[in-house]
């Protein structure tokens, strides 16, 4: 005590400095709290410049996709109906026939639809939009200076027109080609522009994207370093101390280094040290004394067993002389004394008799769990049909049925559970009312163990006698009423406990009585049901 007592002056002062030391330095929690903030302000910036050159490319690939190509489409739409009023017009003005004269109306329409579609597409472009403005105003003007005039004509002569004015539509339709192709070319110019943002756009975006997962992983890196040098190392250096300790040292003394954390958890490991040194030093004294009892113990099962050894052998050899002998007084004399000799000599019969039966009950009570056989797997039903083998004289006697469903396959000592069957079958037969007797034994699954219930019709027990009955003598009933020493169902808790098992009395019956009792389920069907 006084070695240990050192230790722990030894041990106190370098906790308490341990401890004002570790107040100084960062909680493994902050340490870990800006880590992750660090690394989420990176995320932030990171999707912050993603998002950016997603919205740039998207932008780009609209402008091209979404404006630029429909355009150009439109644009040759534009052309197309063009060339056909001007085909039709000319086929009209030379051929003087009305029918020639559809591409011109058909063409008309087209070429509305094309530029409401056109001036909606091109109004990011102000180069284009003019142009288109040019194109409508220089058809407007050929429209109005030549296509028009020249049908009026050939509506009021019914003829063709001259070379001379075909001549003069040529002329003006092509400022009209002019227009177009001047607009077609500032939109080949805008597509050209926007294909090139385009590759800028995804190029910064790869970039982007590049440098983000570049500086991701030197994020993580950096800060995996930084967290095992100031968390994962301390706490591996504190285990391996810990493990030292728990090998057995316990005089070896913890180092504090890391985080706070980490060095007050050292530092409360010394403490708990400190106290297992005491600890010990008193478990130590109770080992001793555990060891003392134990002695003691081992002599009181060896005096038991001698007990048992003489009960079973000198014990009952006086018994059988007694018996033997009041039992020929009882045939030699019986008669020639008076009444009251004769009913004497019966009580010492009888009570020879009772006590042969209680001195063998008390032999087999002790020899439940002490004398060992190995457990088998036996089935329920082979033992109850033992039992009721056993008893067969009392079930005809008592005209009983005993029924049974299906029974399970348990580990026992098949001598022990033919006792439990035995003894709860032959309650219900003793036990009886009016009608015969009516004995249900059934079982049911409960997750690891088998519940097994012994159920009759007989005079039932009272709900508050229902633990008193497992106690050993403890009766109900006079001897003169209903025979036995009152050591069978004490037997019965005995064996079920040592089984792993428990027994009781079922008290929500409304009639006769039921016992219950719980018996492990076999590993191999536990592995089965999992």
């Amino acid at each position: 005590m006084t070695q240990v007592a050192d230790q722990e002056v030894r041990t106190e002062t370098p906790v308490l400095t341990a401890r004002d030391h570790a107040a100084t330095r960062w909680p493994l929690s902050r340490i870990i709290n800006i880590s992750v903030a660090v690394l989420a302000l990176y995320s932030v910036a990171a999707v912050a410049v993603g998002v950016i050159a997603l919205t740039g490319l998207a932008d780009a690939r609209t402008q091209l996709l979404d404006r630029i190509d429909p355009a150009q489409r439109e644009s040759l739409r534009l052309e197309s109906a063009l060339v056909n009023q001007e085909t039709g017009v000319r086929g009209y003005a030379l051929a003087a026939q009305r029918d020639l004269l559809v591409p011109y109306t058909d063409g008309r329409t087209a070429t509305q639809d094309a530029a409401a579609l056109l001036d909606d597409l091109v109004g990011g472009l102000p180069d284009a939009r003019a142009d288109l403005r040019d194109v409508l105003d220089r058809v407007d003007n050929w429209r109005v200076s030549y296509a028009e005039p020249a049908i009026a004509a050939v509506d009021t002569t019914g003829r063709p027109v001259g070379a001379e004015n075909i001549d003069a539509g040529t002329t003006f339709f092509d400022q009209v080609r002019a227009a177009v192709a001047d607009l077609q070319a500032d939109l080949d110019g805008a597509r050209e522009r926007a294909t090139a943002a385009l590759d800028r756009s995804a190029t910064a975006l790869n970039v982007a994207c590049v440098g983000i997962a570049v500086g991701f992983a030197l994020m993580v890196l950096l800060l995996a370093i930084g967290l095992r040098r100031a968390a994962i190392r301390p706490v591996s250096k504190l285990a391996a101390e810990v493990r030292t300790v728990a090998d057995g040292d316990f005089r070896h003394e913890v180092g504090q280094s890391g985080p706070r954390e980490v060095r007050e958890l050292g530092a409360d490991v010394n403490t708990m040290r400190v106290r297992i040194l005491h600890e010990l030093s008193a478990l130590q004294d109770a080992h001793d004394e555990l060891d003392a009892r134990t002695q003691d113990l081992q002599r009181s099962n060896t005096e038991l067993e001698q007990f048992a050894y003489v009960a079973s052998h000198d014990l009952q050899e006086p018994l059988r002389k007694v018996a033997s002998f009041c039992q020929l007084l009882d045939r030699r004399y019986h008669g020639q004394l008076d009444e009251r000799a004769d009913q004497y000599i019966a009580f010492a019969v009888d009570g020879a008799k009772r006590m042969q039966v209680l001195i063998n009950d008390l032999l087999a009570f002790s020899r439940v769990g002490r004398t060992m056989r190995e457990p088998v797997e036996v089935s329920c039903e082979a033992v109850l049909e033992q039992a009721k083998a056993n008893l067969a004289t009392a079930i005809e006697r008592a005209g009983a049925t005993v029924e049974s469903g299906q029974l399970p396959t348990v580990m026992a000592e098949v001598p022990l559970l033919t006792t439990v069957f035995q003894n709860l079958v032959g309650n219900a037969l003793k036990f009886r009312g009016e009608a015969p007797p009516r004995v249900r034994v059934s079982a049911v699954r409960d997750e690891r163990f088998w519940e097994l219930s012994v159920s009759d019709n007989g005079i039932g027990i009272a709900p508050e006698y229902a633990e008193r009955i497992f106690v050993i003598f403890q009766r109900l009933h006079g001897k003169g009423e209903y025979p036995g020493t009152g050591i069978g169902l004490a037997m019965c808790r005995k064996i079920i406990d040592y089984h792993g098992g428990r027994i009781w009395l079922d008290t929500d019956v409304s009639s006769g009585a039921r016992f219950c009792f719980t018996l492990p389920v076999l590993t191999e069907e536990d592995d089965i049901d999992g």
